[in-house]
């Protein structure tokens, strides 16, 4: 019985066991490798296509040629997935090879995911105003700085390039100015890393050039950006409290992608040039109007006085026949940008990688070797566990800008310099003094300008999945970023009757640097309860910012050749040395509530901790509530063929700011610069106010978006209120206190309100023919709302109740008095005198009425064709702000040649003069600069950038993919501006340049 119930066992145990291996067996049989290609509907290979099992959920990533491999089962379900892609399933029937060609979905790509900071939201769920430009439109430009390839192409943000000279900085503002004393800069981050947007150059040091504004901003290559988001309603910006008050711009920089090592060339060369010049007074119309200048000053018989010769050599020595056109003697040049990138990417589905590099060198348009040069790495790397709970990804960017230009700008001079003014050199290459009657402008050449700015900043995001809906992640950031210019000024480029020796040459030097760190901890948990999805944010912000700034000036040097050198200057005076520490703590949360994915609501809120108030006012409450509803998912429209797409959203809530600066609670002194008995000398800059607390910025917006025809066609709009209010202001005091301000919050309310327009079109979208377009506008009014007793304030004669904070006031002018030849101006207070205190009353507005930007893409097989368009509708200072009146020691713009000559006159100008010496005449041309005859319209269209692209076939290019481009930037404006540049509106500083770039771009 024994031996039979083990043999019964024994059997029944193996069939246990073979029971259970069958189906094992059996499906390890039955398993394939299947692989294949993925391509889309032009039979392009789509890399980075997610190809799963739907069993298993197992899964791949296709390689950088399309193809993929991916063990599955007869019978199994493929399913394919991408952005931007409509989804595609495949059962496996028979063989082993299955190729897939994907469709583009109209829809998916417009609900592409927005980078919003701290948490990332589809583009038709959200409730906040995010604007974006992706990397195909930045790479369209050829452009050296990222706000210069956001100019014209976002809603309800206005970019003004301050000068064409490279390196140069810009004026931002997201929907107007907000505080009366504050900038309107935004908030930069950089991968999520706060980054200053601030120049570190100092005014002392660079004045003529860039005017102390070279933008950090340089150092980010835009062909290393992925997309730009910027963050402006109350929605999308109150999770960064203060410091989002102005706005947020998010740039993204690109990443390594899963599949074949990608190695990426970019070569390309830009010549530019300025591209309008103003009309002159030619040699003849000059001189007749200096001679009548000084005739109508009473000093005609000096004319004929040799001691005149050297007062006034253009009328006396210089040959009264010669005429140079100094614009393009002076700013006339060609520039050269030549610029080479590489990278390499790629990786597996659990590591990718990307290590890039560039340089670029830039010339200018002025005479002699001035140049602009900028290298840059960048590296990034993200890896995630096999069981994709944890990732990690590290990022590095470090540049190195060396900006070696002429101390001067000679744009100025190209404008006033006389047209009969001796030749720049002798016939043996000296420069001509011409007997020391003038000052030869490329003498500034000896008159080195430098600024050389390293800067680094690097990254890192751990997360961690504890459970599926429970996530922990912390951000670290380092930005570094150090600048040393300097200008020196030799005694050789002054004139030789001068005598100076190199006693006199000085040397000026500005050395900088500016460290911040970042660690910001965060939670994430979201759940879905039925048709109700909830997501939940919270985190917290430690930051830390130092910045030094050392400013000197050396004189009194034994030679020239040791200009350089510190220690060989008899005499150093320190003009300026600042350190100064910012720390910044704060908490932040978000709870996102989404119920059938048609009702959203969204709910911000932090709370901020800054060193720049005093004990009490250190902390500050901010937050904001977002309200969507998809009125498109309503059973009333879900089987609509006209409207595909309809949200209706809202926000509010409160922003703050702290940008005021550091240590400006506190008593504060700064070096004089000069000495007291040996001794460096400190006069008192601050006096202690502890009291003042948090600036407050209230949003308001209300939005409806829509699509039509499968969303072939888009139409975004918003309306928004912005009220600023507890305004910091620097309250003027009398000198006898000793100091100049005293910093306090006035009970002053600023009121930003607007309308801003989307439109996009999918306008023909064929497999061969594609033709698209956008546009957009804004319709911003500002305004200052209320100001408690102005009219007694030391701010009357500045700002008025009802006018825009960039209303500027101005005289009224009446013309010329046909008697006198003067300019006339409205006496509003009929005391027989014109002074700016009284008679100021005449107010322009000098922002933009509304600005916007029409863009065409056009595609036809392997050629495309990218135009964009901008425009604005705009006032000005014209030329008449730069110069009133004719006679002096200069030229002047044409018009001002229809002057007043004798009495009975009725010309615009008054009448001439040469030494201001008649009654009146100085204050008259000072007034009539001031006025609003100095105002005029500047409104323009711009074709800001054509990009024309060739994609080489395979077969030509050997399997490589090569694309050829040309690009023009800046090529025409339409305008009425009578003046360099109607967007700039400066008659001193070199106007943005017109540029044409050929490159070539290479993929292996």
């Amino acid at each position: 019985m024994k031996n039979n119930y083990t043999t019964k066992g024994r059997s029944l145990l193996f069939s246990m066991v073979f029971s259970c291996l069958l189906p094992l067996f059996t499906h390890a049989v039955q398993e394939l490798q299947i692989h294949g290609l993925i391509t889309d509907t032009s039979g392009h290979p789509l890399a980075g296509v997610h190809v799963m099992v739907e069993a298993t959920k197992k899964g791949v990533v296709s390689n950088f040629d399309g193809s993929y491999s991916i063990t599955a089962s007869t019978g199994d379900t493929l399913v394919f997935s991408a952005l931007g892609f409509v989804r595609q399933t495949v059962t496996i029937k028979n063989g082993t090879a299955v190729n897939v060609q994907l469709e583009e979905d109209i829809t998916q790509l417009d609900t592409v995911t927005l980078n919003a900071g701290y948490y990332t939201v589809k583009d038709r769920e959200r409730t906040g105003s995010i604007a974006k430009i992706a990397a195909k439109t930045i790479e369209q430009q050829p452009v050296n700085n990222p706000m210069a390839a956001m100019q014209g192409h976002l809603a309800g943000v206005n970019i003004v390039q301050t000068t064409g000279v490279p390196g140069g900085g810009y004026q931002i503002d997201i929907r107007g100015k907000n505080f009366i004393n504050g900038g309107t800069d935004p908030l930069f981050i950089v991968d999520g890393v706060p980054y200053g947007g601030q120049s570190l150059e100092s005014t002392l040091v660079s004045s003529g050039i860039n005017r102390g504004n070279v933008s950090p901003l340089n150092a980010i290559d835009p062909l290393d950006i992925e997309r730009i988001e910027v963050l402006k309603d109350a929605d999308a910006t109150a999770i960064y409290g203060s410091r989002g008050a102005n706005g947020v711009v998010l740039i993204t920089t690109k990443k390594g992608r899963a599949g074949k090592t990608k190695v990426s060339a970019s070569l390309s060369t830009t010549i530019g040039q300025v591209p309008r010049f103003m009309e002159l007074m030619n040699t003849q119309q000059y001189l007749e109007v200096a001679r009548e200048g000084v005739v109508n000053d009473g000093f005609g018989a000096f004319l004929e006085n040799p001691a005149f010769d050297f007062i006034w050599p253009s009328l006396k020595t210089w040959d009264q026949n010669r005429y140079t056109d100094w614009q393009k003697e002076l700013i006339g040049g060609t520039a050269c940008r030549n610029k080479v990138q590489v990278s390499v990417s790629g990786g597996t589905v659990q590591t990718q990688f990307l290590v890039s590099g560039n340089y670029q060198k830039e010339t200018t348009v002025f005479p002699g070797d001035g140049n602009y040069q900028r290298m840059s790495g960048r590296s990034h790397l993200t890896h995630h566990s096999k069981d994709e709970r944890f990732t990690i990804s590290l990022s590095t960017n470090y540049s190195i800008e060396d900006n070696k230009l002429p101390r001067q700008d000679f744009t100025v001079l190209a404008y006033r310099l006389q047209p009969n003014a001796p030749a720049l050199y002798h016939e043996n290459g000296d420069l001509n003094w011409e007997d020391s009657t003038w000052d030869n402008p490329l003498a500034s050449l000896e008159q080195k300008y430098r600024a050389q700015s390293n800067t680094f900043i690097a990254q890192m995001n751990l997360s961690y999945s504890l459970t599926n809906n429970l996530e922990l992640r912390s951000n670290f950031g380092y930005t570094n970023n150090q600048m040393e210019s300097y200008r020196v000024f030799p005694s050789k480029a002054r004139r030789p009757n001068l005598n100076l020796d190199a006693s006199s040459s000085s040397f000026d030097i500005n050395t900088s640097s500016r460290d911040s760190w970042i660690i910001e901890p965060q939670l994430n948990w979201k759940q879905q309860y039925g048709a109700l999805a909830i997501n939940v944010l919270l985190g917290s912000t430690f930051q830390k910012q130092s910045e030094q700034n050392l400013v000197q000036t050396a004189r009194g040097f034994s030679s020239n050749s040791l200009l350089f050198n510190l220690s060989a200057a008899r005499t150093i005076e320190v003009f300026r040395d600042n350190n100064s520490d910012y720390n910044y703590q704060a908490v932040f949360g978000r709870v996102n509530l989404n119920y059938r994915d048609k009702y959203i609501l969204n709910l911000t809120g932090r709370r901020d901790g800054s060193s720049r108030f005093g004990p009490g006012k250190q902390f500050g409450n901010f937050g904001a509530v977002g309200l969507a509803w998809l009125f498109s998912e309503e059973g009333l429209f879900q089987n609509s063929a006209f409207l595909s797409f309809g949200k209706l959203r809202g926000s509010y809530g409160i922003t703050g700011s702290d940008n005021i600066g550091d240590y400006r609670f506190l008593s504060t002194y700064s070096i004089t610069g000069f000495d007291y008995n040996g001794v460096s000398a400190l006069e008192p800059t601050g006096v202690f106010n502890p009291n003042f607390g948090w600036e407050s910025n209230k949003k308001l917006e209300v939005a409806l978006e829509l699509g039509f025809f499968n969303d072939a066609i888009r139409l975004n709009t918003a309306w928004y209120q912005n009220r600023s209010s507890n305004q910091l202001i620097g309250m003027p005091l009398a000198g006898t206190t000793g100091f100049n301000s005293l910093v306090a919050n006035f009970d002053a309310t600023v009121e930003n309100t607007g309308l801003e327009i989307d439109f996009r079109t999918t306008n023909i979208q064929s497999k061969h023919f594609n033709w698209s377009s956008t546009f957009n506008l804004t319709v911003p009014k500002n305004k200052l709302v209320r100001f408690p007793d102005l009219e007694n304030s030391a701010f009357a004669n500045r700002y008025r109740i009802g006018e825009a904070l960039t209303s500027v006031p101005l005289y009224q002018s009446l013309g010329v008095d046909p008697d006198t030849g003067l300019y006339q101006f409205e006496d509003y207070n009929n005391d027989g005198n014109i002074s700016a205190l009284d008679d100021k009353q005449w107010f322009e507005d000098l922002a933009p009425e509304f600005y916007g930007g029409l863009g065409n893409t056009l595609s036809y097989k392997n050629l495309s064709l990218d135009l964009f368009f901008q425009f604005k509708k705009q006032k000005a200072f014209n030329y008449l702000n730069a110069g009133a009146m004719v006679g002096f020691r200069q030229n002047a713009p044409i018009q001002l040649f229809d002057r007043w000559q004798n009495p009975g006159d009725s010309n615009p100008i008054q009448r001439a003069s040469g030494l201001a010496r008649y009654p009146g005449v100085s204050e008259a041309e000072g007034f009539q600069r001031e006025s609003n005859a100095a105002v005029s319209d500047a409104s323009f269209i711009r074709l800001r950038n054509v990009s024309l692209t060739y994609k080489v076939p395979k077969s030509l290019s050997k399997g490589f993919d090569m694309n050829l481009y040309l690009q023009g930037q800046n090529l025409f404006v339409i305008t009425n501006y009578e003046g360099p540049d109607p967007e700039q509106a400066s008659f001193e500083i070199l106007p943005p340049l017109r540029q044409v770039t050929l490159g070539l771009q290479l993929n292996f």
